[in-house]
């Protein structure tokens, strides 16, 4: 077995990571070697692979999802929105440049043999890679040198599923103006659908499902019921309006945890972990008052330190944390946050301003420089009960404490500062080490007078739960027999070409141009002219939002 298929979506967030942790899980339960791909991502979530790479953090997860380790091959193309239309471009793991829309563009042809590399190498090593699309592959302004939607699909010829998520509404719209919109040519790799999120009735559904099946000479693998709280690590930052359930407190207290809201908020799944203890409330918030009234304020990560720090003092965010510093409210930053919270600030790489102040909450400095910082760190915290952390860690700046006490222990050395009730750390991931994340929210309790008690059960567990349960949604809801078939014969010869105005309009111009009669026909049968720019589709409206 040597197979490979695309999963794409009809727009941003209608489950097609979850759709390939799911699948990976499934093969991978049954004694498959699989491996997940996406070739170029947007996000500001991401992760650290042992090797020292940076990825999309949902290419990390996916990885766990198939039993194996991440790797930068899963995600060759990384992009990081640093501010409205900058975009730092990371390649096999390492930043490559900034980009904007335009110049963007034009680095995508420079882009594709890695990418197509990336691909091979996977290929080489596992029995099947599940490649994840980006956005909508019907995003038409952004077709031409598309690497990750049916311009990956076209070069490495794989077999592509359409996702469409039933609880927006407008499914078979949806589900049909993308197939529509597409050329003959990239049509013909099109070769089913996969409906995300039903609740209801089967029977109501089910002849939708027909007529639309008819339409397009497509079937349907699976309906994939809706199921509350089952996801994959976010990267949009869609994710943070998502409702996070408060589970049963053990003690008679809950305590309450605000996440500051930056314009740039990076690694947000770092606080995943909080919400998996008991009686812990989570809540991202640009509210000055929320941030004042919480047992524990928490400054995040962000690819815009400076940028995030005048957001503060535009809201007025920055005096909640100055006020909490005052009356001893526990206060921790991470990374970027952790940059905010100190003083003197020196950036000439990701800032057109190059000397900042921070808010002087915590004696440090930090000096940007052009080459990142990326590792998987560990040490111990002495202040809380020396319990051992491990983390990983994405920045340019280089932080210089001054003064305070030491986070955490690190053989020779020491990272992050604490003064008071303020602490902070260049480290991702804290939060996932259990003795720590028990012992900080223990002194928060303390700190704050609550009668409060952490559970027992490990936040790694608790990941490998959701992943199982992504691997029985695709087992029982999807049709296996015909997902296999795709996977190793690939896309069906013969598919319908469906038309629509724009398409048909695009064909009979063409035909006219070149004088030739019957070029819809042809073009059935990939005779026709080129369809470029109107046959379009993207590496996403994640690109369209970040640097369109």
């Amino acid at each position: 077995m040597n197979g490979a298929l695309l999963v794409a979506g009809t727009h941003s967030d209608a489950g097609k990571s979850v759709v390939v942790a799911g699948i990976c899980r499934c093969l991978a339960r049954e004694g498959v070697s699989v491996a997940p791909f996406k070739a170029q991502n947007m996000a500001l979530n991401s992760f650290v692979t042992r090797e020292g790479a940076e990825i999309g953090r949902a290419q990390a997860a996916q990885a766990s999802a198939a039993m194996v380790e991440p790797e930068v091959a899963m995600n060759p193309i990384l992009l990081k929105p640093s501010a409205e239309r900058t975009t730092q471009v990371v390649v096999r793991g390492k930043p490559r440049a900034m980009a904007s829309a335009m110049s963007y563009g034009g680095m995508k042809k420079t882009l594709m043999p890695v990418v197509l590399e990336s691909l091979e190498e996977l290929r080489r090593r596992f029995d099947v890679v599940v490649c994840e699309g980006a956005g909508s592959p019907a995003e038409i302004n952004l077709r031409e040198n598309d690497l990750a939607n049916m311009g990956l699909a076209r070069a490495a010829d794989l077999p592509v599923i359409l996702v469409g998520d039933i609880d927006r509404g407008g499914l078979f719209a949806s589900l049909y103006g993308t197939l529509a919109l597409l050329s003959p040519e990239d049509q013909s790799l099109l070769a089913g659908f996969l409906v995300n999120k039903f609740r209801g009735d089967p029977a109501v559904l089910a002849p939708g499902l027909v007529r639309m099946t008819s339409l397009t000479g497509r079937p349907f693998l699976g309906t994939l019921p809706w199921i509350p709280g089952l996801g994959l690590d976010g990267e949009d930052s869609l994710a943070l309006d998502a409702p996070r359930p408060i589970k049963l407190p053990l003690g008679r207290d809950v305590l309450r945890i605000a996440v500051a809201r930056l314009g740039r908020i990076s690694n947000f799944t770092d606080f995943d972990a909080l919400a998996h203890e008991p009686g812990v409330s989570v809540r991202f918030t640009g509210s000055a008052e929320e941030i004042l009234d919480a047992d524990l304020a928490v400054l995040p990560g962000t690819k815009a330190t400076v940028e995030d720090l005048k957001l503060l003092r535009t809201r007025g965010i920055d005096h909640a944390f100055a006020t909490r510093a005052q009356r001893g409210l526990p206060t921790l930053g991470i990374c970027g946050g952790y940059q905010i919270l100190g003083g003197h600030i020196e950036d000439g790489v990701e800032s057109a301003a190059a000397e900042s102040v921070g808010l002087g909450l915590l004696p440090v400095e930090t000096f940007f420089e052009e080459e990142k910082v990326l590792g998987r760190p560990e040490g111990r915290a002495s202040n809380f009960g020396d319990a051992e952390v491990s983390g990983y860690e994405i920045h340019h700046g280089r932080v210089r404490r001054d003064g305070g006490d030491p986070l955490f222990e690190t053989g020779d050395d020491t990272e992050g500062c604490m003064t008071g009730a303020t602490l902070g750390t260049s480290w991702h991931g804290i939060l996932e080490s259990d003795g720590f994340r028990r012992a900080l929210l223990r002194w928060v309790g303390a700190v704050r007078g609550l009668d409060w008690s952490p559970g027992e059960a490990p936040f790694a567990a608790a990941r490998e739960a959701q992943l199982e349960k992504l691997g029985d949604l695709v087992a029982d809801h999807v049709d296996h027999e015909a997902l296999m078939r795709l996977i190793d014969e690939g896309q069906p010869p013969g598919l319908p070409f469906v038309s629509s105005q724009l398409v048909s309009q695009s064909v009979s111009q063409q035909a006219e141009d070149v004088g030739t009669v019957g070029a819809e026909a042809s073009c059935r049968e990939g005779e026709g002219p080129a369809y470029a720019p109107l046959a379009s589709t993207t590496s996403g409206s994640d690109e369209q939002r970040s640097i369109g």
